[in-house]
């Protein structure tokens, strides 16, 4: 666009096209804007008077989190609490891209109140799978990986408290980020991130390739303008290159799940790429993170019960079937006293520091980011390593570093025998994005990245943006 060799009403008008074509089947966006055109033309005049100087993400058409506020659009949750909810403000970090010049297309689809890893609700129904519609695209920021996927948006922003954007984009074969907490403001955002849940869920951007996380990272985080810019070639090469000598751990066995076959040769493939391009890996699992992944029930789960109880007080009816569980099981559940939850504050603080001062010699982890692939919708277990696994146990891999505040990159690096892709986790110390991305390009570029979805083109058809 900024070349002028396309415009941004041919983009968005290109995206549409995709939607109308691909959307009825996926279920992926749900609400859409209707002034997206106007908006590109907007854009297009933007560009014709000074593209150099034109905001960063000028023109790009991106799709907002269905959990995330956004002015004007319908913003529901999933849940019929707010089934006729519009918000009047946008959150900030959708602020922070509007000033960016993005073009916000619509909402995509997640599970109810953000309660599992799947992407289907009392509103609006199931998200499919772009690369098998058998199956789920993962959750709670599911329809946002759907909708990259398949090419209906360039990017998205997600939210993650275990695992809501890096599944998703595992599930699908994109790329997630889940950055630092705190480099991107997580106001705007329903259920609110109150009490505990304030210091462990973030916002991050989902996109196909880590270039556009990167781009996209710049805008949600506020960096500096040289920052924001996307890299060329050549920064990239110098990216890649000040990584070389440092030391990355990788394992596949956290004490918690197994994973299958083919998780643990992506996460090895991860890793001998990474030692191609000059890194020192070593097969080790790092102190602590299968206890990690144990605290986030203990520090989490009676506060999310407590709060479904509390937004549905006085209106049951309205609560779809995760919500229902939910209420049932804080009924149920024992009281969690104040010391109960102090000694898991403290232990879990314990181990962020151990990690820490460990990963002063490792500074980059590469793991499974879950047991399996995408699973079949209505699935209630699924099979690794020749275990059942419950759905929550399956993905302790990437529960484990909300609880410790550690960014992740989740990036495409194999495939199941049905095809379906498998991502892997790579893991940095807190505010060192920079690394973690870096790690992340040097795996794409290595085994492949993204990949057209064969579930939603004919054979043979080409990608049409």
């Amino acid at each position: 666009m900024r070349a002028r060799t396309v415009s941004p009403v041919e983009v968005i008008a290109a995206h549409l096209r995709r939607a109308d074509e691909l959307n009825p089947r996926l279920n992926a966006i749900v609400t859409f804007a209707p002034d997206a055109l106007e908006q590109a033309h907007v854009a297009e005049q933007t560009l014709s008077h000074g593209g150099s100087d034109a905001p960063p993400l000028c023109g790009l058409p991106l799709t907002i989190k269905d959990s995330i506020a956004t002015r004007g659009l319908l913003t529901t949750s999933g849940s019929r609490l707010r089934a006729a909810y519009v918000p009047s403000t946008d959150a900030p970090a959708v602020a922070r891209l509007r000033a960016a010049g993005a073009i916000i297309l619509g909402k995509t689809n997640v599970c109810e109140l953000l309660l599992d890893y799947t992407s289907e609700n009392p509103v609006f129904g199931r998200t499919n799978n772009p690369h098998d519609v058998t199956r789920t695209p993962g959750g709670s920021s599911g329809g946002a990986a759907a909708a990259v996927s398949a090419c209906l948006s360039a990017g998205d922003v997600g939210s993650d408290l275990a695992g809501s954007i890096r599944i998703p984009a595992h599930f699908c074969g994109i790329a997630g980020l889940l950055p630092t907490i705190g480099r991107v403001p997580n106001a705007g955002h329903f259920p609110p991130p109150e009490g505990p849940f304030a210091a462990h869920e973030t916002f991050g951007p989902l996109a196909r390739t880590v270039a556009d996380l990167e781009l996209l990272f710049g805008v949600l985080a506020d960096l500096k303008p040289a920052a924001v810019a996307s890299p060329d070639d050549e920064a990239r090469d110098k990216a890649a290159r000040e990584l070389r000598g440092r030391r990355v751990a990788w394992y596949t066995d956290d004490g918690i799940a197994p994973v299958t076959t083919e998780t643990k040769q992506a996460v090895a493939a991860a890793a001998r790429a990474l030692g191609e391009a000059g890194l020192l890996p070593t097969e080790t699992r790092p102190p602590g993170v299968g206890r990690a992944a144990e605290l986030w029930l203990e520090l989490f789960a009676r506060a999310v019960q407590r709060q479904m109880c509390a937004l549905h007080a006085g209106r049951e009816e309205l609560a779809g079937p995760s919500a229902s569980a939910s209420i049932r099981r804080g009924r149920l559940a024992p009281t969690q006293t104040v010391d109960d939850y102090f000694a898991a504050w403290f232990e879990r603080d314990q181990l962020r520091a151990a990690l820490l001062a460990w990963m002063e010699e490792t500074p980059l982890l590469v793991a499974p980011v879950g047991a399996v692939p995408a699973f079949a919708h209505d699935a209630k277990r699924v099979v690794a390593g020749g275990q059942e696994l419950s759905l929550w146990r399956a993905f302790s891999y990437a529960q484990a570093f909300n609880v410790l505040g550690l960014p992740a990159a989740t990036v495409p690096a194999g495939r199941s025998p049905e095809g379906l892709p498998i991502g892997v986790q790579i893991v940095g110390r807190p505010y060192r994005e920079d690394e973690v991305l870096a790690a992340a390009r040097v795996v794409e570029a290595a085994l492949g990245g993204w990949q057209t979805p064969p579930a939603v083109l004919p054979t043979g058809a080409r990608n049409p943006l």
